[in-house]
């Protein structure tokens, strides 16, 4: 799958509106799409905002239905929701099934219900609690037995009490938590010939449908993907020339990037749907804890830029070129440098995913080493519109980080500023062809 966060650039004007979520104390959009009754204190959380752990094996989440097929005991069901005002909560659950007993976890204290079998949809009452400080809750739903093939169809989670006031959930179908990047401001009047950066991904800071680019630029895009549990890719892709969004076989082939050249055993092909372009990946187990070296290089001619991407553990001593591509309608050399996290299926977007973006450097045309020690934080659309609040960003042990998903406290403002502390020291590589 090609990373959606990865047309950046298409979006450079919409990720500079103005901020309309705040760090904390958002309203409760959720209840956009939720059914409330303010006099009641009621809150109905669609069942197709939950998730399944772990990531959906035999139980799915449906649009329409909500959760379907539950029939493995090793499966939970899970919903979040953010607490702004502590207090009193009720808990009940929208469900249909032949008869079930169920474990239900809220705020560390577990409940046991029995659900007598119905052919309609009926609402189980779980629990009455008090919440006591503001923060994420989890409710975490395991079936114990069952009558009939499925412990339930839960339809929703229905919450009453003072503590729904100013509740913050993500109400939208799309579970994807929000893209997270990081620009790094580059010295006015400086052609930039070479990007250098590097990546390393904490330990079980890898699920699938993550991609971590390090090296993003305004025609193209560079880094690592978790694409299943047995598969991982290096990813490098360059945009065509034009506006089409969606189906490269409109796009005239006098705007269409071409295929240079590619290393060994490097796919390259097509992309489409957000933008269309040239993409190109290599199969690569790459793990957590080990830092990776990312290199582009940009040589411009004309109306045209050719644009290379190399790659390597940092352990290693050779550069792999992933590939190069020609570039129509550029001309230039980089521009807009940038890094990204993104969860691009939401089955896993509740699991955390983070990583260390470290030793920002670029060459210009001069032959000079310039350092790059500030960026600065931005989200996507669903950021935007308050769908998830659960990300962060700063400097940890001399390296900027992102991380988003995992319901975790946000730590950073839309549109703030990160600095790092300046190594003084060039990257001592040898540059691939040098």
């Amino acid at each position: 799958m090609e990373a959606r966060s990865v047309h950046f650039k298409k979006n450079m004007h919409f990720v500079f509106v103005s901020l309309l979520t705040m760090l904390l104390g958002i309203t409760a959009y959720g209840q956009v799409k939720g059914e409330t009754d303010e006099n009641a204190g009621r809150l109905i959380i669609p069942a197709y905002t939950a998730y399944v752990h772990p990531n959906e094996q035999t139980a799915r989440v449906d649009e329409r239905k909500g959760i379907v097929n539950w029939k493995d005991e090793n499966e939970d069901i899970r919903f979040y929701f953010y607490i702004n005002t502590p207090g009193s909560l009720s808990v009940s659950l929208n469900l249909k099934s032949a008869g079930c007993k169920l474990c239900i976890k809220i705020d560390g204290s577990f409940y046991q219900v029995n659900v007598n079998g119905s052919t309609a949809p009926q609402l189980v009452e779980v629990c009455k609690t008090n919440i006591a400080k503001a923060g994420f809750q989890c409710i975490i739903i395991k079936g114990l037995q069952k009558t009939g093939d499925v412990f339930a169809n839960i339809q929703s989670l229905e919450l009453y009490g003072s503590a729904t006031k100013g509740i913050h959930f993500n109400a939208k179908a799309r579970r994807n938590s929000a893209s997270v990047h990081l620009s790094y401001p580059v010295p006015p009047n400086t052609a930039v010939e070479w990007f250098y950066n590097e990546i390393t991904v904490p330990e079980k800071m890898d699920p699938v449908n993550t991609y971590y680019m390090a090296c993003g630029f305004d025609r193209g895009y560079f880094g690592i993907q978790v694409n299943s549990p047995t598969e991982r890719r290096v990813i490098f892709s360059i945009w065509d020339a034009g506006n089409e969004a969606e189906n490269r076989d409109k796009v005239a082939d006098s705007l269409k990037v071409r295929l240079i050249a590619k290393g060994d055993g490097v796919f390259s092909g097509d992309f489409g749907n957000e933008g269309t372009g040239g993409h190109s990946h290599w199969i690569y187990n790459w793990e957590t804890e080990q830092t990776y070296q990312f290199l582009v290089h940009a040589e411009a001619s004309g109306t045209c830029t050719a644009y290379s991407g190399y790659f390597k553990a940092k352990s290693q001593s050779e550069w792999k070129l992933i590939s190069s591509w020609k570039a129509p309608e550029a001309g230039s050399y980089l521009k807009g440098l940038y890094s990204f996290v993104e969860n691009f299926w939401g089955t896993s977007g509740d699991l955390e995913r983070k990583t260390f973006f470290g030793n920002q450097w670029i060459l210009n045309t001069k032959g000079e080493w310039i350092e790059l020690t500030s960026a600065k934080f931005s989200y996507d659309a669903t950021g935007h519109a308050g769908d998830r609040i659960d990300y962060s960003a700063g400097v940890e042990n001399g390296n900027f980080y992102l991380s988003n998903g995992g319901f975790i406290q946000p730590n950073i403002k839309y549109g703030a500023m990160i600095e790092r502390a300046a190594t003084g020291k060039s990257p001592g590589i040898t540059l691939p062809g040098k």
